[in-house]
This record gives structure tokens, sequence and C-alpha cells, in this order.
């Protein structure tokens, strides 16, 4: 899930834990896959796949996981092919969500995603019915201690970004679309590890949660999801506070 700050910390840790379980391997294999079937195997040419290349670099994927994806995409080894569908809804209290996917069966994975939301009092909408209340931006995640917050602002911004700020332990750094990839090269040309870097939905405007049962159903809600092998990301505009986010926790 991606959209309010307090859950962007949370989901990187929880990512960290995936890593360790190989889920977030299989869910980065599927985007260098279809990245490299759309835009071809070269990620000097292909941004898409750059960009999924450096994620999987950033959790330690082995290169011959890297290298053998780009080249069922490219057709070079026989694999699956993965279809791309975006699922909109409401959660409880009325959360609007993103649900990005790559299936290789659609029927499965709707069945599946409409469980999920049903099952925490939420429903399946129409394509479009939410989609206008996020904006599309680049979101790359800097852990502090590698960088001061200085060096990073002039990198960041002379190479096009829209704004750094801190989070806990880290710097988040905020492009437009079309600067994104710009903004990561400047980084990885600087050396700069970058923890995670992606396209992301941010919501326009949140929806502030203060019950606790509210705030439990959406966030098992945002997990059901999330551990769906055919579910890539998770967008939704809620927000909670750090108290009620410690108590749950």
């Amino acid at each position: 899930m991606s959209g309010h700050s307090k859950w962007s910390t949370i989901k990187r840790k929880k990512g960290a834990v995936d890593a360790k379980r190989g889920k977030i391997f299989t869910k980065l294999i599927k985007e260098i896959m279809v990245a490299a079937k759309m835009g071809g195997g070269d990620p000097t040419g292909n941004p898409r796949l750059r960009s999924a290349v450096l994620a999987a670099k950033a959790v330690n994927m082995p290169k011959d996981n890297i290298d053998r994806a780009i080249k069922k995409g490219t057709g070079g080894l026989d694999g699956v092919v993965y279809e791309e569908i975006l699922y909109e809804g409401y959660g409880p209290s009325g959360v609007a969500v993103l649900v990005d996917c790559m299936t290789d069966n659609r029927n499965r994975t709707v069945s599946e995603v409409r469980y999920a939301f049903s099952k925490s009092g939420g429903n399946m909408g129409e394509s479009g019915c939410v989609g206008f209340m996020f904006d599309k931006k680049g979101v790359i995640m800097v852990d502090k201690a590698n960088i001061t917050e200085d060096k990073l602002m002039e990198l960041a911004l002379d190479a096009g970004a829209e704004d750094v700020i801190e989070e806990d332990d880290i710097f988040k750094i905020t492009t437009s679309p079309t600067d994104f990839d710009a903004v990561s090269q400047a980084l990885e040309q600087a050396e700069v590890p970058m923890e995670s870097s992606a396209i992301d939905m941010i919501p326009q405007n949140t929806i502030e949660i203060t019950e606790e049962k509210v705030a439990r159903r959406v966030l098992n809600m945002i997990e059901m999801l999330e551990d769906n092998d055919d579910v890539q990301n998770v967008y939704a505009n809620f927000d909670i506070s750090d108290e009620l986010m410690e108590s749950i926790s």
C-alpha cells in the first residue's frame, strides 16, 4: 500500500520480510518480464525495465534470476504470459483502493480480489471509480545513513525531483513520472543506494481513520491483497495516527 507517510515506512519493513521468504522476488520477476516484453530487454533504453532491475537489486535478487526474467519477457526463454489489470474499489469507511495486478488467469484474480474487498466490508467498483483521486508519481526511498539531506536535495532537485522529505530513518523523493528515470539515474551515477524506487499512485486527499476496529479492518484488507501473488501493488487514501498504529501493532 502506498499513499500516506506512516504506512510507507511499515510497507518498507514488510518488504524486507517478504524478501526473506521470496514473495517479493515473485512480484519483481513478473514486473521485469512484462517490462522486457513491452520495451525490450536492454535496460538502458527501457526505463520501466531499468527501474524494475534496480528494485530487484535493492532486495539482493541474484543476477541470474534477473537475466532469466528478461529473457522470458523478450521470448528468449519459455515463460508464462502475464496480463496487467487495475482493479478499483472502496474499503471500510469509504477508503479508496487501487489494486495493481499481473496475472495469467483473470478469472482467478478478480475472484480473489473481490473476496478481499467483501471480507473487509468493502466492495469492488467500476473502472475509474476511484482512480481520479490519485496522482501518479515517482517515489524513491533513500536511507538517511547513506547521504546527508543537503547533498540529496542538491542531487535530486538538480535532476528534476519535485520534493525531498524526511520520514523516520529515510528520505522520500517524489518526482513526476517523466522525471523519475532521470532522478533515479542521477542517484545511481552518484552511487547513492536506493532502498526502493517505483512509480506510485499518491492520493490527493486522505481519510483519517480514528477507530481501532476500523483501522484493523482496513489494514487487514491491505495485507490480504498484498499477500496475493497476483497483486503487484495496492494504493489507498487512508491515514492513521502514530498512536493508533502503535496500539494496533
